[in-house]
């Protein structure tokens, strides 16, 4: 009887697990908009890693979690961990403090779907149906609607239209090659692996480029603490187990869902308007990734 409860709350988390990543990773935005004003970005960042890399190494410590059996695949776990967290946060991060405004970050970058499955056929042998190829252009349309009420754009610098780039091809990379070469590692070791390669970037990055001042104040330390738990330790080991288990691009629909969600978190805490299109735009998501995601 035991076995079989802990079977169906298996099954239940499982299921509920996409519906979760997405709320959590949704609420990146709103602490980068909580902490952002008090330190630059990539100082922001090493602090972030930083403390992650410890809480994650303490943790596979008094676990006694089993580390990479060799040195080429600690090396692919963190080119993995560089891509998906380095390039990718840092290209946002360097994009939005470049005066590229958040919604054309959130088109570019809003894109990864599309190229994931472009590109997974090719690298993962995985097939994507018409029907789910129209779910992405169902869901990228979507996205566009969501964010059109509150695009603009005064010429963003180049530069940061390049982070904003890099950071779209950082995190489909990063996520084909966490599913090709990567699925084997144990998630606390393999975190822990990435993180600290990735704050040891920022440790090179923040200095050469910041004055890395930072201003200690509440909500900066609520926000240092809810990117570091919520989201580097809670959404991101839910993304790799997603990765695992799911098709690359089956996964990375789920992140189309993820400007709707935060625009409805940003309405309910800072009040910020939802109009029709938005709301039109939210349901093209839902039905989009509900495409892409559903079985036969």
């Amino acid at each position: 009887m035991a076995q079989y409860v802990a079977g169906e709350l298996r099954s239940d988390w499982v299921r509920v697990m996409p519906g979760v990543f997405v709320l959590l990773w949704s609420t990146g935005f709103i602490g980068a908009k909580f902490g952002l004003p008090y330190a630059e970005p990539f100082t922001f960042l090493l602090l972030r890693m930083a403390l992650v890399s410890a809480l994650l190494g303490l943790v596979a410590l008094v676990m006694g979690a089993p580390w990479p059996k060799s040195w080429r695949m600690a090396g692919r776990i963190a080119l993995a961990g560089l891509l998906v967290h380095a390039v990718y946060l840092g290209g946002v991060f360097f994009a939005i403090a470049n005066k590229v405004p958040a919604g054309i970050a959130a088109l570019i970058v809003g894109v990864q779907p599309l190229l994931t499955a472009a590109l997974a056929g090719r690298l993962l042998g995985e097939r994507v149906s018409l029907r789910q190829w129209g779910g992405l252009l169902l869901g990228l349309a979507g996205v566009g609607l969501v964010v059109s009420e509150k695009l603009s754009f005064d010429g963003g610098s180049l530069l940061g239209i390049g982070s904003a780039v890099a950071a779209l091809v950082g995190i489909t990379l990063g996520t084909l090659y966490q599913k090709r070469h990567c699925t084997g590692m144990d998630l606390r070791t393999g975190a822990v692996i990435q993180y600290t390669v990735t704050a040891a970037a920022f440790a090179v990055l923040a200095p050469l480029t910041e004055s890395m001042r930072i201003t200690w104040t509440g909500e900066f330390v609520f926000a240092l603490l809810w990117l570091t738990f919520v989201l580097s330790v809670g959404a991101v080991f839910l993304l790799f187990a997603l990765i695992r288990r799911g098709a690359a691009a089956r996964v990375a629909s789920l992140f189309y869902l993820t400007p709707p969600v935060t625009a409805v978190v940003a309405w309910a805490m800072f009040d910020e308007r939802l109009g029709a299109l938005a709301l039109a735009g939210m349901a093209m998501t839902v039905v989009g990734v509900a495409l892409v995601n559903r079985s036969g």
